[in-house]
Formats: structure tokens, C-alpha cells, sequence
């Protein structure tokens, strides 16, 4: 045996199976012992990576909005001259961050293409070394790596499709994770649209319970992620993440898993209608709508040419499921990769214990939840114990009505006369409903009901 794999809690094979059976985020230990990317710190970095990057700057408030990427500012900057700033904090500033000072404002490099990145030093790809995780063939190349100072954040947000595994190198990073189960509490927004991201509209942790009142029943799992720690996000889990520490280095490598076929078409199919709606000239329709992380924006034409792949593909992977069977019974139920499950994987069990640490729930309170909303900023949000469903219902539909006020903004009536007031319904507010995960998974599943009638 390796003795390098036999030092380690777990075999490639043995995380592998643990991946496909989670249901929930965990932090594996003592798995990273000996990737050479544990030195990948900021100092480190600055000195064999002296391209300018992209960094997305924020002021650092208790905002009870999230701030969206689209909302920050953004400088071109080397990572040398990232960490002359951070140690910097009363001299006069001087370079690309010199109109932001680092007691007033965060900095993040997010999203950077470890393969773009290090494409005239490809040696460094073998630093990061997921096939550890069962994962053959992938490493650095198949990453993205992450720079950041304290309370820097990715806004709260699930992935449609795939599941993550977050090596982290520097620094701490706390995460807020809430179950796919709770979406209506998060309350879901495609605007800003970034492919294959849903973002909330809640900021999590100083949410206003006001316009959110739903957000209470939000049952949030927390973490914070220790260098050398590996932290396996599942499928739709929502995540908002910060930073805790000065500097931060985190490496993430996105899994896309077969079983994402279906998600793919609602995508294609969501971004098919945003664009649509919001490339259409209009008075209440000049936001900056798309990501920073979007290319740009695709034409109509080629935006259903890549819905009708999407579909092609998914039904072209269902047939493959079924062919050579007597049965859709006999096919049973398949893991994430597509394996068939038996009774000896069905009964597997996720052997959590000193190298496998579940995220829990985080600790509810036990008195009535208080009337100050900066508490969520330092203790968990938690159910309320004195308000029942029934009230908490009452006020998720108190405020469907006031969205509805305000959506419905008294306005003259177009080809009316006088002074006639009518109501006006935005485009972004048309996009809440007509792109609600809820709605395009149900437009989802009659496209593919009506391609399998038509191929019957």
C-alpha cells in the first residue's frame, strides 16, 4: 500500500462513497497533510504569481441588505500589492487600493481560475490533490482560489446544480449553511442572474425580520473552516460565507455530478426568460442585472439553441439509464454516480467520528427572539419558540402584500388621459415569479413530460 494514503483516516475509494451518501455539509480532517498547496499562502502566492487579479471591494457595514457583487467596486491589482495593503493599515495608501482603506473596506479575489492563473507554471496544478477524494485525475487544474481580508463574503446563494469540495489554506472563513428544504425562507432572486446560482435576497446575518419575517424559521448550520480543513457542501445547500481572520486563502473545486441533467435544462431554461425580459428596452429596466462573473449576455437565438441541447441531453441520458432493462423497477435507485444502489450501499453508513466532523445545526434559543435584529449578528438565527406556524404564515403573507404595494407603485396608465393613477408591475418583479426555482422546476418537468410523449 502507498504508504502517503495509508497515513491518511481515509482511502480515495472510502471519501468517494462518504461524498455520495452525505446529506449534509462535513468537514474532513487530516486529509490534506501533505498537499504541497498548504503553502500556498498570500506571501507565498505574491512571489510566483505576479499577474494583476480582480478584486471586488466592500465597505464594511452591518448592512440589513445583502451586497451583491454587482453593488461592489472593482480594482486590478498583484497579490504583492494586496499584501502591502493589508499590512499598511496607517500609512498613507498608495497603488490600486489607495482609494480604499483597509479599516473601511474589504477586499476579495474570488473565482479565479487556478488553470488560468497558472498556465505558464502548470507544475503547481499537482499541489492540490482531490484525487484524494476519489476524485481521479483532478487537482489544481480543475479549482478556483480564493483571496480575501476580514469580512470579505460571497452573498448567500445555492448552486443549481453540483456540490463543492473548500480546501482552506490561510485563515478562517465562517460559513452559514441553511438545507435546500429551506428556500422559501431564504427568499430566492435570479437578479442579479450569474448561471447556476440562486441567490437570497436575506442578509443573513443582520436579516430584517420586517421584510423577511419567513427568514425566522431558517434553521442555519454553521461552520468555521480551520487551514487544512476540507468542507464538503452538498447539492442546493444555501451558503453565505465571510472571512474571519486578516488574510484568507481558500482553494474550491465545483463537482458537477450526472444526476444534474434535469437542473441543466432549468437552467438553460432560466436564463433563456432573464435574458429575454431583461434585454428588452424599458423605462423600469436599466439595472445592472448581470453577475461580474458573466461573460456577457446571450442572444435569444443562441440561448435556446442551448436549451434545446440541454434537453436533447437529458433525455438522451435517460434513455441510456433505461436501455437493456425488462423494467423501470428493475433499474432501482441510483447513488449520485449513477451507480445502482444495493442493499449493502443502501445501508451505509457515514462513519463520522475525530476525521469527519458534521456541520450541525446551530444553537436555538430558547427565549422569545428578540426585537433588535443585531442579535443575528453574533448568535445564530433561530426559530422564534413564542411564534407558531399559523403567525409565522400570517406574516409571510403580510408581506406578499406589501411586495405586492410596492410592486403595484401607483402610476398613470399608459393611453389614459387625465389623471388616472394605475398600477405598474416592473420586469423585476415580473423575474421573481416567472424564474422562481419552485416555477421553472415545474416548467422543467412538462418540457421533458411533452419530449417523452412526442418520442413514445
Amino acid at each position: 500500500m502507498d504508504f502517503r494514503m495509508a497515513s491518511k483516516p481515509f482511502t480515495p475509494e472510502e471519501v468517494r462513497r462518504i461524498v455520495q451518501f452525505l446529506q449534509k455539509p462535513a468537514v474532513f480532517l487530516n486529509m490534506t497533510t501533505d498537499w504541497p498547496a498548504l503553502h500556498w499562502t498570500v506571501e507565498h502566492l505574491s512571489t510566483c504569481l505576479t499577474k494583476r487579479l480582480r478584486f471586488r471591494i466592500g465597505k464594511r457595514t452591518e448592512d440589513m441588505a445583502p451586497l451583491f457583487e454587482t453593488e461592489c467596486f472593482y480594482i486590478e491589482a498583484t497579490i504583492k500589492e494586496f499584501v502591502s495593503w493589508t499590512a499598511n493599515e496607517d500609512e498613507s495608501l498608495v497603488g490600486p487600493f489607495s482609494d480604499y482603506h483597509c479599516k473601511e473596506f474589504w477586499a476579495y479575489a474570488d473565482y479565479k481560475y487556478i488553470a488560468q492563473l497558472f498556465q505558464d507554471k502548470p507544475a503547481m496544478f499537482q499541489d492540490v490533490v482531490w484525487s484524494d477524494f476519489g476524485f481521479s485525475g483532478r487537482d489544481g487544474r480543475d479549482s478556483t482560489l480564493w483571496i480575501g481580508t476580514q469580512g470579505a463574503n460571497t452573498p448567500c446563494h445555492l448552486d443549481s446544480y453540483g456540490c463543492n469540495l473548500v480546501f482552506q489554506i490561510q485563515g478562517r472563513k465562517r460559513w452559514h449553511l441553511f438545507p435546500p428544504d429551506d428556500t422559501h425562507c431564504l427568499y430566492p432572486t435570479r437578479i442579479p442572474y450569474e448561471e447556476s446560482s440562486v441567490f437570497s435576497r436575506v442578509s443573513v446575518v443582520q436579516p430584517d425580520l420586517e421584510k423577511f419575517p419567513a427568514f425566522r424559521r431558517a434553521r442555519v448550520h454553521t461552520v468555521t473552516l480551520q487551514p487544512g480543513q476540507v468542507l464538503f457542501v452538498p447539492r442546493h445547500w444555501w451558503h453565505y460565507v465571510e472571512s474571519v481572520d486578516p488574510v484568507t486563502v481558500s482553494v474550491n473545486s465545483w463537482i458537477e455530478m450526472d444526476m444534474d441533467d434535469e437542473a441543466r435544462v432549468g437552467e438553460a431554461l432560466t436564463k433563456t426568460i432573464v435574458c429575454a425580459l431583461k434585454s428588452a428596452p424599458s423605462l423600469d429596466n436599466n439595472d445592472h442585472w448581470l453577475n461580474p462573473t458573466e461573460d456577457g449576455v446571450s442572444s435569444h437565438d443562441e440561448n435556446m439553441q442551448y436549451l434545446n441541447l440541454a434537453v436533447k441531453a437529458c433525455m438522451d441520458k435517460r434513455r441510456d439509464d433505461t436501455e437493456g432493462t425488462a423494467s423501470f423497477a428493475e433499474l432501482g435507485k441510483r447513488d449520485s454516480s449513477r451507480l445502482l444502489k444495493t442493499p449493502t450501499s443502501l445501508s451505509f453508513v457515514v462513519p463520522f467520528g475525530p476525521h469527519l466532523i458534521p456541520v450541525n445545526l446551530a444553537h436555538k434559543s430558547k427565549c422569545t427572539c428578540p426585537k433588535d435584529t443585531s442579535y443575528y449578528k453574533y448568535n445564530e438565527p433561530s426559530r422564534c419558540q413564542s411564534t407558531s406556524q399559523d403567525e409565522d404564515e400570517t406574516r409571510s403573507d403580510n408581506e406578499l402584500q406589501r411586495s405586492g404595494q410596492h410592486a403595484h407603485q401607483q402610476a398613470e396608465s399608459p393611453g389614459t388621459s387625465g389623471g388616472g393613477a394605475g398600477l405598474h408591475i416592473s420586469t423585476n418583479d415580473m423575474l421573481q415569479f416567472l424564474v422562481h426555482p419552485d416555477v421553472i422546476t415545474l416548467v422543467t418537468r412538462l418540457i421533458m413530460c411533452r419530449q417523452r410523449d412526442h418520442h413514445s
